[in-house]
């Protein structure tokens, strides 16, 4: 068999049938090509991991072209392979490949894998399972299909999926009942569930269900899909219940098949970690039982308006409409307008940054705009039919009010990229206006203690705003989560449980009354400073 030829005659293929649809069908369907150098690499891997004289049974649940029994052909030449199955529920690429696969063992369905009956009978089962599942997010899945899902796959696999996990959590799931006992499976998926919440089922599945041999994680600047902004990993593992003593392997850059960097972690180590990303580290990540920022402030994410462009207006804007400025507030523009991280004042307390936005908040019910304030009640009118109906507005009431979130004097960009501002994907700013923060911001409040402190000495809130960024930045990232590109975010708990230790310190030099847990681990943080080696005090 001429290996080469086909792989050529599959590119080509590929690159045919993917010009002919259009990116957002893609987008919707999870419909991203493996690169064939990656597909190689972890058909390789798994090549490794399977015994010599084991006959080949290969399933790919989302077989595409075929990037991965094109790989499988190549890597194992004259091996037997007793059997190849794949399923593709796209016509558009299951009929062209099947023609394409046409005298080798492959049996593709052109069928939805997650409605096929797996095999009944152990000796029909799959000892090699690989796949690039589609990434279909939550919210493309109909309700009642996240129904069905569900079930199967806790009937699969013993796992509830939740709610928020895309379509490709439901396909490692359901994918147990297919795979042999000691039968090896690799998955190429988004890195994010070793993070989110909707991870937590995955990760159990992994730890308890079956032995996780190893997971691989790119870096996120290196995006291994050209049209999906999509950190991602290689998760693989064994159909076998894992010894207690049992390490997974974790690595991180470089290549699957030379990693920059390698760990073996105890699974006992990984159950009670919230954030496999922390993993690989060159260094033991102690769990931070030490003094966090959520124990200075309470962190909120800022104002969700429900609809950006009818709420925020420019006051060319507000006198276009000829509102009245009662029931507008000054509100921060992005945080790509702010430059540097410090906003200042004018005399009547707006930023002073371009543009200059301000958001609508009235109060009063309807009947009472509409004989007041004719105008504002025009301007609401035109955006009612549109907006009153989306989920934030329809829980309010009435639907055109805001939250009452008080202006915060730190905040947190949500969002950020590791190569921006000196590196720093995240940047801590102080606030002088008496603008609120829309939703691009984390909002940091001043817990009693530190309140109280800032009160007596509103000269220290620059010290606390120096303080928060001379945070190592590493220590920050770790917290949120990663996307391809290098895009990080930071949710308000992640951002609340960053090591405040410098905080701490800054604060007990200044006096600044401490509750005696946090003057404990201030105390044992200077400790641990003093013991560095090469560091002075």
């Amino acid at each position: 068999m001429d290996t080469s030829r086909y792989e050529n005659e599959r590119l080509a293929l590929q690159a045919r049938l993917d010009s002919a649809k259009t990116q957002p069908d893609r987008n919707r369907m999870g419909q991203f090509a493996t690169p064939p150098v990656l597909a190689s690499e972890i058909v390789a891997y798994a090549k490794s991991l399977i015994p010599g004289s084991e006959c080949m049974r290969f399933l790919d649940p989302a077989f595409g072209t075929g990037s991965f029994y094109s790989a499988l052909l190549r890597a194992f030449g004259t091996r037997p392979v007793a059997a190849a199955e794949g399923f593709e529920i796209d016509p558009h690429y299951a009929r062209p490949s099947t023609e394409l696969w046409r005298g080798t063992p492959l049996n593709l369905h052109t069928r939805d894998f997650t409605r096929a009956e797996p095999p009944s009978a152990e000796a029909d089962k799959f000892n090699l399972v690989v796949c690039n599942p589609p990434y279909v997010r939550h919210h493309h899945i109909p309700t009642q299909e996240k129904a069905r899902l569900k079930q199967l796959t806790e009937r699969a696999c013993g796992e509830r999926i939740a709610g928020l996990a895309g379509l490709y959590c439901y396909f490692l799931g359901l994918a147990h009942a297919w795979l042999a006992e000691n039968g090896i499976a690799v998955w190429l998926i988004p890195s994010e569930f070793m993070d989110v919440n909707y991870g937590k089922p995955v990760k159990h599945y992994l730890l308890d269900r079956v032995t996780l041999l190893r997971i691989h994680r790119f870096q996120s600047e290196d995006v291994q899909f050209e049209d999906a902004l999509v950190s991602s990993a290689v998760v693989c593992f064994t159909k076998a219940r894992a010894p207690v003593t049992h390490a997974a392997q974790f690595t991180f850059g470089g290549t699957l098949l030379k990693p920059r960097i390698s760990r073996d972690v105890p699974i006992g180590a990984l159950e009670p970690e919230d954030k496999w990303t922390h993993f690989p580290a060159t260094v033991e990540r102690a769990a931070n039982n030490g003094v966090k920022l959520g124990d200075f402030f309470s962190i909120k994410r800022g104002l969700a308006t429900g609809a950006n462009g009818f709420f925020i207006l420019t006051r060319e804007q507000i006198d276009k409409h000829g509102l009245s400025m009662k029931y507008f507030r000054p509100i921060l523009p992005s945080p790509r307008y702010v430059q540097g991280d410090e906003i200042r004042a004018n005399t009547s307390g707006n930023p002073c940054l371009e543009p200059q936005l301000f958001l609508l908040d009235c109060r009063l019910p309807e009947r009472e705009v509409k004989a007041r304030h004719p105008e504002l009640w025009a301007y609401l009118q035109a955006g009612k039919q549109a907006l009153a109906g989306r989920y934030l507005c329809s829980h309010r009431a009435p639907w055109y009010t805001q939250e009452d979130r008080p202006p915060a004097q730190f905040l947190c960009t949500y969002m950020g990229r590791s190569d921006a501002n000196g590196g720093r994907p995240f940047r801590f700013i102080m606030n002088h206006s008496r603008a609120v923060a829309a939703n691009v911001y984390l909002m940091l409040y001043p817990k009693p203690p530190l309140a109280q402190a800032l009160r007596q000495r509103p000269e220290l809130a620059r010290q606390v705003w120096r303080t928060l960024n001379e945070i190592c930045p590493k220590s920050v990232a770790s917290e949120g989560r990663v996307y391809g590109g290098g895009l990080h975010k930071l949710e308000p708990k992640e951002l609340a449980n960053v090591s405040a230790e410098p905080l701490a310190r800054l604060l007990s030099r200044e006096a600044v009354a401490l509750s005696p847990q946090l003057e404990l681990s201030c105390e044992q943080g200077d400790a641990l400073v003093s013991a560095e080696p090469g560091m002075a005090r």
